[in-house]
């Protein structure tokens, strides 16, 4: 099984971190976790992203194109149940993602870093 880079995994953790998303366990981080489900990175965070994603890496992304896989626009069901329950409960993360279907994966970015494009 492929390991996360750590310089992706500390790009993510200082994103996250200076833009208060949401505090992220470096190490709970894997190839699986989902942008916009797992990080709360939606809407117009998710360009912000993946600009500065694309800067901090020397990412070509001249041919990226959300319709790949669906802009992600996040949900309000998923929303109200992760500030009820927390996220960090295993049946809280099953339901959200039957609720809403992550698009956007830290597998694409850690593509993009061995490849130098994001497609």
């Amino acid at each position: 099984m492929e390991e996360l880079q750590p310089q992706l995994r500390t790009f993510i953790v200082e994103y996250c971190t200076k833009y208060k998303i949401r505090e992220v366990d470096p190490y709970a981080l894997s190839l699986d976790t989902s942008i916009d489900l797992d990080l709360d990175i939606f809407d117009i965070e998710i360009d912000l992203f993946i600009a500065e994603f694309a800067e901090k890496f020397h990412i070509d992304q001249s041919k990226f194109s959300w319709y790949k896989y669906g802009y992600p626009t996040g949900s309000a069901s998923v929303k109200l149940i992760k500030t009820i329950f927390g996220y960090q409960r295993p049946w809280v993360k099953r339901l959200s993602s039957r609720i809403y279907k992550p698009k956007f994966k830290v597998a694409n970015l850690q593509d993009a870093v061995r490849t130098g494009k994001l497609l």
